[in-house]
């Protein structure tokens, strides 16, 4: 198996990995927004409560958490070896002049900060709310569930909490758009037909998917 792991270890590999496991991420978010959408509801909770009761206690999606949190793991580890792989050969090529701003977008020469904004606020948020909602006590709703609906409201009315989430939006609408175009040529699926659709495509799923995250906090925080 060591041809396995010497294929997997290099940097078309690492890409690879990163390819995959971007893109099955990419579903996540999309279902994870979908469910969030629940908080929008003038019910007083009742259906964000229920659609969390749900993903609780369902052992379906109890058992996918494990897999999402294996694509994470994955995701940020290949991301972290690549990047540290491309400084070592920049370092070594010892270029006199480097004008990467004249060859690459922003986003794609930044994608090690988008990405470390977007762990810190992950794991400020997996802690404030996931955490809270499996190992904490919350008060139980009208229909006895978890009064999850309660911690966000309350979140969100923190100032610092809700820049932080905007700006994590704002850092992962930046990454998304670098990012899926990216998982797409490094699998090989290009074409001259098709990759101006995926690009376009990528620049509306990216922005659209942020900014449903991104007006949550704003929501609450101006208007309840």
């Amino acid at each position: 198996m060591s041809w396995l792991s010497n294929a997997l270890s290099s940097s078309i590999g690492r890409k690879i990995i990163m390819s995959i496991t971007g893109l099955f991420l990419c579903s996540f978010l999309v279902i994870h927004l979908i469910g969030n959408l629940q908080l929008f509801k003038n019910d007083g909770g009742v259906a964000f409560n229920i659609y969390s009761h749900f993903m609780g206690t369902n052992p379906v999606i109890r058992t996918v958490e494990w897999v999402l949190v294996a694509g994470f793991v994955f995701h940020i580890y290949e991301s972290i070896m690549l990047t540290r792989r491309n400084k070592a050969a920049r370092g070594s090529q010892g270029y006199a002049q480097n004008h990467n701003e004249q060859n690459s977008p922003w986003q794609s020469r930044n994608m090690g900060l988008l990405g470390t904004v977007i762990l810190v606020f992950l794991l400020i948020h997996l802690y404030n709310f996931f955490y809270k909602a499996r190992f904490g006590t919350l008060d139980p709703d009208i229909n006895n569930n978890d009064d999850l609906y309660t911690l966000v409201v309350s979140s969100f009315h923190q100032l610092w909490y809700v820049v932080l989430y905007v700006l994590a939006q704002v850092a992962l609408c930046y990454h998304l758009i670098h990012g899926f175009k990216s998982a797409f040529q490094t699998l090989g699926l290009t074409h001259r037909k098709y990759t101006p659709f995926i690009t376009y495509f990528g620049y509306a799923f990216s922005i659209l998917v942020c900014a449903g995250f991104a007006a949550m906090p704003l929501y609450f925080y101006f208007t309840k």
